[in-house]
């Protein structure tokens, strides 16, 4: 009986951290990904800006009229920043503090950052940016008569990397969910040890010597 109360008592117990391990770093095409996003978008956001300065960027200048009011001017600005704003957001998915929010914001700063509420806003995104962008190739089989010959070209040529967009986030995504949500679900629902093993293994009695339980 005293032999098997010391081996009990000499058994070790493999001890958790008791914070969750980091998740992996971002693969280097995940992080690529994200870079190439924010590039795609700041064309067409420079193109709109000129028009915003009084530039007609490729339009006749009867087809320019439309977009040369303070309304039009203060609709392609909020556009451009939003879109650029929106593109620079995915780069959250392959850098820390998508996982972590960063200590300078208040109240919330260096709070971690549920895998979900980053996951299933960036999938909507993908999503319907796919949709939105999956006619641009047709631009070339549509007339532009408000438009010049050099700028149908330049439109057309910008605006077609913007077909990748929904792909390349959606593809980021899912990257960025394989990295932390499995393995913050897996921390969740893994029991600690150290209750595990005072569950598992029943209390030592102790008996008076000669004498049997």
């Amino acid at each position: 009986m005293e032999r098997m109360m010391r081996t009990r008592q000499e058994r070790p117990t493999d001890a958790a951290p008791a914070h969750p391990s980091p998740s992996r770093p971002a693969p280097r095409w995940a992080v690529r990904a994200a870079q190439l996003i924010t590039l795609i978008v700041l064309p067409t956001g420079l193109w709109r800006l000129a028009m915003v300065c009084g530039f007609p960027s490729g339009y006749t200048a009867a087809g320019f009229v439309p977009f040369d009011t303070p309304g039009a001017k203060l609709w392609m600005l909020m556009l451009s920043v939003s879109c650029e704003l929106l593109a620079l957001l995915s780069l959250g998915l392959v850098r820390p503090w998508g996982e972590t929010i960063p200590r300078w914001i208040p109240v919330v700063g260096g709070r971690p950052v549920r895998p979900l509420a980053a996951v299933v806003p960036a999938a909507a995104g993908a999503l319907a940016l796919t949709v939105i962008w999956a006619a641009m190739p047709l631009w070339w089989t549509y007339p532009h008569t408000d438009m010049t010959p050099a700028g149908r070209l330049l439109v057309g040529v910008i605006y077609q990397p913007l077909v990748l967009w929904g792909p390349l986030l959606g593809a980021v995504t899912v990257s960025y969910y394989r990295r932390t949500g499995g393995s913050r679900t897996a921390h969740t629902n893994t029991a600690c040890p150290a209750n595990a093993a005072t569950a598992s293994e029943p209390m030592a009695t102790v008996v008076a010597p000669g004498h049997t339980p």
